[in-house]
């Protein structure tokens, strides 16, 4: 989806748990991918998972979707897609970092949506709540932009 990712989130969860009967007071926890991935849509993600988690009181729990290929994979080098014909890719055992694909020939992406969402699932199922940061997004190489070297225009005088 390019567009409206944000109005359409909450209706398609509510539509997923109806589907699968459960309803919001059923979870325990909420499990969410931080990335690296699309910037919008991360964002939109761990904003909606951190304000259901509050509304419910239970906690969210942030999973990389490179952990989670490596859930899936445990033994290959996980990778997603990055902008400008890069890859962000994790080996196990290593910290996640950005590089060609010419350069990692032998990475492994998550080429089934819904068994990585069923892999983050498991993860965050996983995880030691009580030990689990806030989640956020999952950042591996610093910002593009950059701040306006322009002087800024006095406001208030």
């Amino acid at each position: 989806m390019s567009r409206g990712q944000a109005e359409h989130l909450m209706p398609m969860l509510d539509a997923f748990l109806t589907r699968h009967g459960v309803t919001w007071h059923d979870l325990t926890r909420i499990g969410v991918g931080v990335g690296p991935g699309n910037f919008t849509g991360i964002r939109i993600s761990v904003s909606a998972a951190r304000g259901v988690a509050l509304g419910l009181g239970v906690p969210a729990i942030g999973v990389s979707a490179l952990d989670a290929i490596h859930r899936m994979r445990p033994d290959v080098t996980a990778a997603v897609a990055a902008p400008r014909d890069m890859i962000y890719v994790q080996a196990p055992g290593e910290s996640a970092r950005i590089a060609t694909a010419a350069d990692v020939p032998d990475a492994v992406f998550a080429t089934d949506p819904d068994a990585l969402i069923a892999a983050i699932a498991s993860c965050a199922a996983d995880a030691d709540a009580a030990m689990s940061e806030r989640p956020k997004p999952l950042y591996i190489k610093a910002a593009d932009a950059a701040p306006s070297r322009d002087t800024a225009p006095v406001i208030l005088s």
